[in-house]
């Protein structure tokens, strides 16, 4: 998946530094270019990681010996040739050779200045590199449905899909925010039965002008909700009731002027709840962006008329089915990706297959993501290999960005004691108020309205925080105590290490330290106590840490990366005194106070949406 989003093959020169690559793709062309030369092999990669042990230096190259084995030499030999040949002098001190032929790196001082200096003047884009070859990527995610409140279950896709979009458009990527809601088909013939039977909207009496319909303030969506559920369970136990539905939901299909406005209310009600969700979650989703399954209802014989034309889609046990390679059952025979049920109903692989054409032949998308939960692994396989085999997705264009369940202590699925998904307001609402709690407790002298302010990004920055911090391949337990801890790689542990930097700031103006003058047009610095070093060294390292999120589409790279960050500074921040340091040292550890503080606010606010906060 990474290879899709790579920039390009040329190999640096030496006078590309940052506001490039990062530092480790350079190493990487140049080590593999001088591989290459050494075997007379066209394309070697030199696979280069991060030293597990700085010990050993910053980077260690790992490729020799499969190179060598490739071709029957020696593979502490081969490195010797290597390192005899290269020259990376401008980045690194001589590299080391090690057991049977890793070569060890280390970055040189002088370089890291540049590289902080080079951060320095960039204060937007921190020097990172941007993509020389811009796609546009389309990233489907959220996807709540109508008539329902969203619950914990719409929290991954939803702030996932946000960071990925985050993160893409921060590399210079067209990005394409879909927010795929349920708003088609059989259920809204149960919509439409429970706002008029049940809310009492109906022509003959309350509203005899049907362009009166209240307005969606006028129905909470906690009401809409419990109105719906009461109709699902009378479509289940009565057929006359489930064949009123089913006549509400053919008379919407058919364009019926009643039902199109009562489902358009409905739509209203959900969708304004939704928008306000993402608001509070910082998540940038709004109504450009939601192009939900009601958008494709005219495309939909579409579909199932070329599959059939060409020869992909037949009849099977009176359903209309594609069969796709690769795809079978426990007892060996295929699966079918049904397209349109034996009564003529379309389903949701039928409303995919027409986004996909929509998204590749109208939004011109050259990479298509969907963010749901690994549950629907097989779904998203079986309408990969449809679509590229009707011809109307390349290969390698659609992937599934799966993510795991989110679970209670007990390790079972976050549900309430009733049995039912968390309602994520309700999620919010208590991590706000504990977060509250810590607030009042820690600082009881700060006005009502900063307490709410520190409670809200708190609150709200500790479950997204907690969210991306795992895996996202993996489940995980969801715990408030874990999650606002004041330790370990939390929200308010980040949110803490930012307002403690801008605590430095607050106290050079106490002690007429002029921090901007400082450090206007710095071009020097002294870099001498290994804590400076280490910190300095992570400071230019984070465009590695964002492309390994975008190229894995995984934020706890990023988070991890944020922790450590702020590891390094309180290790610096202990040794090295700043605002007492000696003049020719001080301008030097106010410019690593300020690029922490800088890269922290930016990792947090632009690609992660979380907030931070002056002083906790």
């Amino acid at each position: 998946m990474d290879s899709c989003l790579r920039r390009n093959d040329k190999v640096e020169t030496k006078q590309n530094y940052f506001n490039m690559k990062p530092v480790i793709e350079i190493l990487e062309d140049r080590i593999s270019a001088v591989m290459s030369e050494v075997a007379g092999q066209e394309k070697c990669s030199a696979i280069i990681k991060q030293a597990s042990d700085p010990k050993f230096g910053d980077y260690q190259v790992n490729g020799v010996m499969a190179l060598a084995k490739q071709i029957k030499t020696n593979p502490r030999k081969l490195a010797e040739q290597v390192v005899e040949k290269l020259d990376i002098s401008d980045i690194c001190e001589f590299p080391e050779i090690a057991g049977p032929g890793f070569i060890n790196l280390r970055l040189k001082p002088e370089f890291i200045a540049r590289g902080l200096l080079e951060i320095n003047k960039d204060t937007e884009n921190f020097a990172v590199e941007k993509t020389t070859g811009p796609k546009n990527i389309v990233v489907d995610f959220s996807g709540p449905n109508i008539a329902k409140q969203m619950h914990v279950g719409h929290l991954r896709s939803t702030i996932i899909g946000d960071c990925i979009c985050r993160m893409l458009k921060f590399l210079g990527h067209n990005v394409i925010p879909q927010n795929h809601i349920g708003d088609w088909g059989l259920q809204m013939g149960m919509v439409i039965y429970a706002l008029e039977k049940e809310a009492k909207w109906t022509t003959e009496d309350k509203f005899p002008n049907i362009e009166n319909i209240p307005d969606a303030s006028d129905l909470s969506l906690e009401e809409f909700e419990r109105l719906y559920k009461k109709v699902t369970k009378l479509v289940e136990t009565d057929p006359e009731i489930s064949k009123e539905v089913k006549a509400y939901t053919v008379a919407l299909h058919s364009g019926d002027k009643w039902t199109k406005i009562i489902w358009d209310r409905a739509r209203k009600i959900s969708l304004e709840q939704c928008y306000k969700m993402y608001k509070r979650l910082k998540v940038n989703l709004n109504n450009n962006h939601t192009h939900g399954e009601s958008s494709y209802k005219d495309d939909l014989s579409k579909v199932v008329d070329d599959l059939k034309e060409k020869g992909f889609a037949i009849e099977s046990d009176d359903a209309i089915c594609v069969f796709p390679e690769g795809f079978k059952n426990k007892e060996g025979d295929r699966l079918p990706f049904i397209i349109q049920k034996s009564d003529g109903a379309y389903l949701y692989a039928t409303t995919d297959l027409a986004a996909i054409r929509y998204r590749v032949n109208k939004l011109k998308a050259n990479m298509i993501l969907y963010v749901t939960d690994a549950r629907q692994k097989l779904h998203f396989e079986m309408l990969f290999a449809v679509a590229e085999l009707a011809g109307w997705a390349k290969k390698n264009m659609l992937h599934h960005v799966m993510f795991g369940s989110v679970l209670g202590e007990n390790g079972q699925p976050l549900k309430t004691r009733s049995g039912e998904n968390v309602k994520l307001k309700e999620l919010l609402d208590e991590a706000v108020e504990r977060a509250k709690a810590v607030v009042e407790q820690k600082n009881p002298e700060l006005s009502q309205n900063e307490k709410d302010k520190i409670a809200q990004a708190v609150g709200i920055g500790a479950v997204k925080y907690a969210d991306y911090s795992n895996n996202r391949t993996s489940d995980y337990v969801f715990s408030f105590d874990k999650m606002l801890a004041m330790e370990g790689n939390t929200a308010p542990y980040m949110q803490y290490a930012y307002a403690r930097i801008k605590s430095i700031e607050r106290k050079a103006q106490i002690k007429d330290v002029d921090i901007k003058t400082e450090l206007k047009d710095i071009e020097n610095l002294n870099l001498s106590d290994p804590s400076e070093i280490e910190l300095a060294k992570h400071l230019v390292r984070y465009s590695e840490a964002i492309q390994s999120a975008v190229s894995d589409f995984k934020p706890n790279y990023l988070t991890s990366y944020l922790y450590e960050l702020a590891q390094k500074f309180s290790t610096f921040y202990t040794s090295c005194p700043v605002l007492k340091a000696e003049p020719e040292q001080r301008p030097t550890r106010l410019l690593l106070c300020d690029l922490t503080a800088r890269t922290i606010k930016h990792g947090l606010t632009e690609l992660l949406g979380i907030e931070v906060v002056e002083q906790m």
